[in-house]
């Protein structure tokens, strides 16, 4: 097997900023988008991620440094205890050399297959898939595109596992991201959502429109509706999440809930007939005489 540092052309004591940057010059070069029916850059590519995927891991160059190809085999040789007071030799061109010592531990386990923990892919959704379920492209590491399906009820920080077959690695998750809305704010299952109401709706009561994630909904408001209140909008949440993207189908029926928050919106202009409904009420309110009301507004300081 080629050496990885030989691959990336980088020293043996290259920072993670040398090896970083030497792969991302190599992976524009050979990538199969830019060399198209190019059997060897295809090669090259995989390769390439190859190499980056271990070196550009600390504790996988690490592993790499000391046991060379046989690095994925560490873990299971060091808990054996043979890892502590073992110098591992390498040879001329820098290679870890396949000693014979690996040969004899792990060829005394039967041939059983060393399975590696999944990968994980990072992907970032907006509310409205997290909703309904949404459909990516991977890359994988060998250049090759895989689509893969998020389902319903995903929230940031949900791992969705991926079944893949070994000609794309194998088993692996997706770690979910839901990118902030700018109308609702999500909380578990359950939605919040803050709607403005003109203020003699808030009075008088009426209709309020409601957005949702699939469409707007009426709401009646009771007559003297307080700005700040919230009501509750059963079942217009978000729905329940299945962990597994190869049984897509979520629990409809136990969605979260909305809440939308009333906030009664003052007009901005007044007419005069307005001013007088107002200078009315608010006498009706203090127990005071329209006139006395009127005299006050004007800065006198009524007489008791």
């Amino acid at each position: 097997m080629a050496d990885y540092y030989d691959i990336l052309g980088t020293s043996r004591d290259a920072s993670e900023k040398e090896i970083r940057s030497a792969f991302r010059r190599l992976a524009r070069k050979h990538h199969p988008d830019v060399n198209d029916n190019d059997p060897a850059s295809e090669s090259k590519f995989k390769e390439i991620n190859e190499a980056y995927t271990v070196l550009g891991n600390k504790d996988s160059r690490r592993k790499y440094d000391r046991y060379g190809d046989n690095w994925k085999h560490a873990d299971q040789y060091e808990q054996a205890g043979h890892g502590g007071g073992f110098s591992y030799s390498t040879m001329g061109d820098g290679r870890g050399s396949r000693g014979s010592i690996f040969d004899q531990f792990f060829g005394g386990m039967g041939g059983q297959e060393i399975r590696q923990p999944p990968a994980e892919y990072k992907v970032n959704i907006t509310l409205e898939e997290a909703f309904s379920g949404a459909a990516r492209r991977l890359q994988m590491q060998d250049g090759r595109r895989l689509e893969v399906k998020i389902p319903p009820g995903v929230d940031t920080g949900s791992k969705v596992h991926i079944s893949a077959d070994r000609s794309h690695g194998g088993d692996f998750y997706l770690v979910v991201t839901v990118a902030d809305h700018s109308k609702f704010r999500r909380k578990g299952k359950d939605l919040f959502v803050d709607v403005e109401t003109p203020l003699d709706d808030a009075v008088l009561g009426g209709e309020l429109t409601v957005p949702t994630l699939t469409g707007k909904l009426a709401l009646t408001l009771p007559t003297g509706t307080q700005n700040g209140r919230r009501f509750r909008l059963a079942g217009q949440g978000m729905p329940a999440m299945n962990n597994s993207a190869n049984n897509p189908r979520s629990d409809v029926d136990h969605r979260g809930d909305l809440f939308a928050t009333v906030k009664v919106k003052l007009p901005t202009g007044y007419t005069e007939e307005e001013v007088q409904a107002f200078e009315q009420m608010r006498a009706k309110r203090i127990g005071k005489p329209v006139s006395e009301e009127s005299e006050s507004d004007d800065g006198e300081a009524s007489k008791e």
